[in-house]
């Protein structure tokens, strides 16, 4: 990790009227370095999703600069794939034709948005599901299909918010080993918002601790966790290391916000 590729400084959101204004992001500075894995946790209301949305250009922020490889965030952009944790399927679209259609929009050629499309079926292990609509797709399955359509136009970055929270916890970690797997062969930037600190430790090689009122950087834990990480790795004194310093840093933070 050498270039950055994500950098916000001094980034300030709030939302209302005149004197009724609710501050929710107070002074963000964070960098992400090109390729590297960095989740969002925190307490209930502490403004993690509202930071995922200004950086992926689908609300405005009052003040600061948000910048992806040096070009400043001004709106939504194909430099930056979204993956939500509703599907955001359309349903009356198979599989492939919902990954077709996101790549037509980005000007890619029939032809071209076909072989892509299967292309990414493929990374997510979808291949044999091409033609099912999402009423025919397990929840987990949806989730594949919209981390594919995510990925298929290339973004510089990728970005999730509790993309598995709706999903049972056989699924959940099966979708955690496949989003590491996706993550390693794309080589990309992920920002991840989960309320899970056992997913965010799994997953990430940093992770963010939010405080509230307002949303602000409590703190920022390295995790030096070798890869690539199977399920073992949870079960090591090192993960649970690292497990009780993020879980005390949100404990601490919710104590002097109550």
């Amino acid at each position: 990790m050498t270039s950055s590729e994500l950098t916000l400084r001094g980034v300030g959101k709030s939302f209302g009227r005149g004197n009724r204004r609710n501050r929710v992001l107070d002074g963000i500075d964070l960098t992400l370095a090109d390729n590297e894995f960095v989740s969002l946790v925190g307490a209930s209301g502490c403004g993690k999703s509202t930071l995922l949305s200004l950086v992926s250009g689908l609300q405005d922020y009052d003040e600061g600069t948000i910048e992806v490889g040096g070009s400043l965030v001004e709106g939504p952009g194909r430099d930056r794939g979204v993956v939500f944790q509703h599907y955001t399927l359309m349903p009356w679209l198979n599989a492939r034709q919902n990954i077709e259609f996101a790549l037509k929009a980005a000007g890619y050629s029939r032809a071209d948005s076909t072989r892509i499309a299967n292309e990414h079926l493929a990374l997510v292990g979808l291949s044999e599901s091409a033609e099912a609509y999402p009423s025919q797709l397990s929840g987990g399955m949806k989730q594949r299909v919209a981390i594919a359509r995510a990925l298929s136009y290339k973004p510089r970055m990728l970005l999730m918010d509790e993309p598995f929270g709706a999903l049972d916890a056989l699924t959940r970690r099966d979708m955690q080993e496949l989003l590491i797997d996706v993550w390693q062969h794309h080589r990309l930037t992920v920002l991840f918002v989960t309320h899970d600190v056992e997913e965010a430790v799994f997953l990430s090689d940093r992770v963010v601790v939010m405080g509230r009122y307002p949303g602000c950087i409590r703190e920022e834990v390295n995790i030096d966790l070798p890869r690539p990480r199977k399920p073992e790795v949870t079960g090591s004194p090192e993960f649970a290391e690292l497990h009780w310093r993020v879980m005390s840093s949100i404990k601490q933070e919710a104590a002097l916000a109550s």
